[in-house]
């Protein structure tokens, strides 16, 4: 292997197959710092590294052995399928990678064991700020990416946000944004303790569209609508076809039981007369569930 040019072929594939410095130090049991001296060129994995290192691309890219590292620089963007080198000179990064290891490091470890279960087309439900007594319905697409986390796209309106899902043992914490208004949406949500969930509820901390953009949170409940296909260029154009709906839904679409899971009464007087006093999403009171017995949906 050419030492000299490693880096670039590190940073090369990383980029190619969108794997975060944090990923990839994840996966391959090293401290992030590890592998940001193999990016810098301050040091070379050992015997050992690399071949976990390789073992790690091949599952990405079928045929890809520790012997591809001594092709030049030319040839390893080719077999890569990269269209430009200088488009992925720039070191891969993640929203991950500013948490701690050992957050990351289990996120990935409970995501490799309980992903499959979260992944999938979604429409949420939540309380419309615009028109009080009213529901919104986002569009969400699910899938495990590269980083070995749960990536995920959702649609509302002219909004696109992106994103990616932590889950822990008995919550998913996410965080995504609209890269064309720059707005954040934050959630946690109730995990589900089965092979799959089909419901899941909790809360969302996002900005008002009116109103001067004020923070805003509010309950959000999950239902699952569809599973994945094996192609994922389609489920993203099925996911755009399913945003083209109306987000507002119709008067009366929802369930009295669902709506009053959403509209919470909260504050003093709530909590005055025995309720909460804060916005809360108590597992007790879930409505988080997995697939009813039969039921099952179209890919």
């Amino acid at each position: 292997m050419a030492a000299n040019d490693f880096p670039a072929k590190l940073t090369l594939a990383m980029k190619a197959l969108s794997i975060s410095r944090a990923g990839l130090a994840s996966e391959l049991q090293v401290d992030k710092s590890v592998v940001g001296r193999w990016i810098s060129g301050v040091n070379k994995p050992t015997g050992h590294n690399l071949t976990t290192l390789s073992t790690a691309i091949a599952a990405r890219r079928a045929g890809f052995t520790e012997l591809d590292w001594d092709r030049d620089l030319e040839a390893f963007r080719q077999l890569l399928g990269v269209a430009d080198i200088a488009e992925a000179s720039a070191p891969a990064t993640g929203p991950e990678d500013w948490l701690p290891e050992e957050v990351v490091r289990e996120a990935v470890l409970t995501t490799s064991m309980t992903g499959a279960g979260y992944e999938g087309f979604w429409r949420s439900t939540r309380p419309s700020s615009e028109h009080p007594g009213r529901f919104i319905h986002d569009r969400i697409l699910i899938r495990r990416g590269a980083n070995g986390l749960l990536n995920f796209q959702l649609s509302v309106g002219d909004m696109r946000f992106k994103g990616v899902a932590f889950p822990s043992r008995t919550q998913i914490f996410g965080i995504c944004a609209d890269p064309a208004t720059g707005v954040f949406l934050f959630v946690i949500f109730n995990a589900v303790m089965r092979y799959r969930a089909d419901v899941m509820d909790g809360l969302g901390l996002t900005l008002q569209r009116s109103g001067g953009g004020a923070p805003m949170a509010c309950a959000v409940l999950m239902e699952r609508t569809g599973l994945l296909s094996d192609d994922p260029e389609a489920d993203a154009e099925r996911l755009k076809d399913l945003a083209l709906e109306s987000p507002l839904a119709p008067e009366g679409a929802i369930s009295p039981a669902i709506a009053a899971h959403l509209l919470r009464d909260v504050g003093p007087a709530a909590n005055a007369a025995g309720g909460d006093l804060l916005l809360l999403m108590p597992f007790l009171q879930s409505m988080a569930r997995g697939p009813e017995p039969g039921v099952d949906f179209p890919s």
